[in-house]
């Protein structure tokens, strides 16, 4: 496959709601009303905060959402946030995160069940000019075949792609397919349930994420606690 930088990563592969977007409160948002469509159960805040700290099949088997349901419930979903786009806005720090990380030599990806319409218009032509590779549309534990896909058409060594995501799936995901995952803690899962899914990196600050993917190997190393 492609040559290797010197840099720990060459591929680093994005979700996009709750890591590079604050989308939360949309979602929140459109969690009820679709619940009384599809026939499950409603929420309260006291509830939704409790979810935070469950893995999604705990969260599926308690909303008591049929199988059947998710892709349409999905599809659903996507139609809906695309209607509220106006709302959502990128973490702040994203977008020099992003050019930090383009500029220093890694490429960049965005895999998630989102359109991809709705992305780019949230990132902004600039922002998603720098994006290499989309994968969209992803089922809710699908992303390891978007990730593959990715990974096949940059031409990359699974050991040198990065997946960074809020949600425990997307540390399943990179470990089914020998990826190392990055979770921020900005997004939907508590820290500690991130912590419990042992990522290869936790981080707690955008300003993380370009110090973690542009430090040289042996800088890196040396900054690991013994």
């Amino acid at each position: 496959m492609g040559v290797t930088s010197g840099l720990p990563y060459d591929l680093a592969i994005f979700d996009f709601d709750g890591t590079l977007a604050d989308s939360g409160a949309v979602v929140l948002k459109l969690v009820n009303p679709m619940a009384r469509m599809y026939g499950f159960k409603c929420v309260t805040d006291e509830e939704v905060e409790m979810l935070r700290g469950r893995p999604n099949r705990e969260i599926i088997k308690y909303l008591g959402v049929s199988p059947w349901k998710i892709p349409l419930i999905a599809a659903h979903g996507k139609k809906l946030m695309a209607a509220e786009i106006g709302a959502i806005t990128l973490f702040p720090g994203v977008p020099d995160m992003l050019k930090a990380l383009a500029a220093g030599g890694v490429r960049l990806a965005v895999v998630s069940s989102n359109s991809e319409a709705t992305i780019r218009t949230v990132l902004g032509p600039d922002l998603a000019g720098l994006i290499d590779h989309y994968g969209c549309g992803a089922s809710l534990f699908g992303k390891a075949k978007k990730f593959l896909k990715v990974i096949k058409t940059a031409g990359v060594t699974p050991g040198r792609v990065i997946s960074i995501g809020d949600e425990t799936r997307d540390i399943d995901a990179a470990n089914a397919l020998g990826l190392a995952s990055g979770a921020v803690t900005w997004g939907y899962a508590t820290r500690q349930l991130l912590v419990d899914h042992t990522p290869t990196v936790l981080l707690d600050a955008v300003d993380d994420i370009v110090s973690r993917l542009t430090a040289q190997p042996e800088v890196q190393a040396a900054a690991v606690p013994a």
